[in-house]
């Protein structure tokens, strides 16, 4: 996603999960040259996959560090949006085990 901002991002997340039932929802934005990650885990999954663990996987895959929330809701943000979508890949990654 481009140009949402960080505090945006929460909202969509929470909507998309509610649609999908089940699932996880991993969204990045850019905007202002920063990247932003927010990864959203239905309950279901929550038990089995932790949002925490993810986010910060992707924001090290970035270029950041850190990254914080609870096991469903995590987010984290790192200074370089050219690498939003190794933040994604490392999710993907995370998830394939």
């Amino acid at each position: 996603l481009e140009d949402i901002p960080a505090r945006e991002l929460r909202p969509v997340a929470e909507a998309l999960r509610k649609r999908l039932g089940s699932g996880i929802v991993a969204l990045v934005s850019t905007a202002e040259g920063k990247a932003s990650i927010l990864i959203a885990i239905s309950p279901d999954l929550a038990k089995t996959h932790d949002a925490v663990k993810l986010a910060r996987a992707a924001a090290e895959a970035a270029g950041g560090k850190g990254g914080g929330g609870k096991p469903d809701l995590a987010q984290a943000g790192t200074p370089d949006a050219s690498k939003a979508e190794a933040a994604l890949e490392a999710v993907r990654t995370a998830l394939r085990g």
